[in-house]
């Protein structure tokens, strides 16, 4: 099934919450070689995640989308890193359902917007999460997440606005032995990790270990 939106883009549909809930897992994904695209999609879905984070770090991430987005329209395709209007643009063209930063930056949301794209801002404060609602983002990343305390952290944060019905991915030093902590939140969708689409297992075209941590994680997620 291919998301399809409808509702402004800085609020985020319900379809894509439950789809979230559904696997509660993020694969943050660096990709270096748009070559390794459409196998490392195939090595995920094989495991049974049909969500995915492509990140804007690197020059091969708009062909990457683009592959994936053609090759497996029933993967809810994101675009991650997005810091300039012209990438939020790339983003849609290319084929992403939703966006995400790790900061908030009002204008890239309005971007989001105007192109009809889904976006979830990073936030790390009150002051932060406060200006997301009311530009509209009920699904925000907590970014850095550990490093910026953690569940207990989050849990503190997340409080005073449990009845705004915000709903975070907390994303950054999240792993295996980690990611259970955020999960037993009720204001976490999903947790945004790598481990199990490592950068060094991507480059060597370990595919089958990528499904077997894969399936690992969504077993320990479920």
């Amino acid at each position: 099934m291919r998301l399809i939106l409808r509702a402004s883009p800085s609020r985020v549909s319900a379809k894509m919450i439950d789809r979230l809930l559904a696997k509660r897992i993020v694969p943050v994904v660096v990709l270096d070689d748009a070559e390794d695209a459409e196998p490392l999609a195939k090595a995920l879905l094989d495991g049974g995640l049909d969500v995915i984070e492509v990140t804007f770090r690197t020059a091969a991430a708009e062909e990457s989308i683009r592959r994936i987005a053609k090759a497996f329209p029933e993967i809810l395709l994101g675009a991650g890193t997005l810091l300039e209007t012209q990438q939020v643009e790339q983003a849609k063209a290319a084929g992403a359902s939703f966006g995400l930063a790790p900061g908030l930056n009002p204008e890239i949301v309005a971007k989001a917007k105007s192109v009809g794209m889904e976006f979830s801002p990073g936030v790390m404060t009150p002051g932060e999460i406060e200006a997301a609602l009311a530009l509209g983002c009920k699904l925000q990343k907590f970014f850095p997440a550990m490093a910026a305390g953690g569940p207990a952290m989050l849990k503190a944060l997340a409080g005073p606005y449990s009845h705004t019905g915000v709903k975070f991915v907390p994303t950054g030093g999240i792993n295996r032995a980690n990611m259970g902590d955020f999960l037993e939140l009720p204001v976490v969708a999903a947790i945004g990790g790598s481990w199990m689409v490592d950068r060094k297992l991507i480059q060597s075209g370990n595919w089958a270990e990528i499904t077997r941590l894969t399936k690992d994680a969504l077993e320990a997620a479920s």
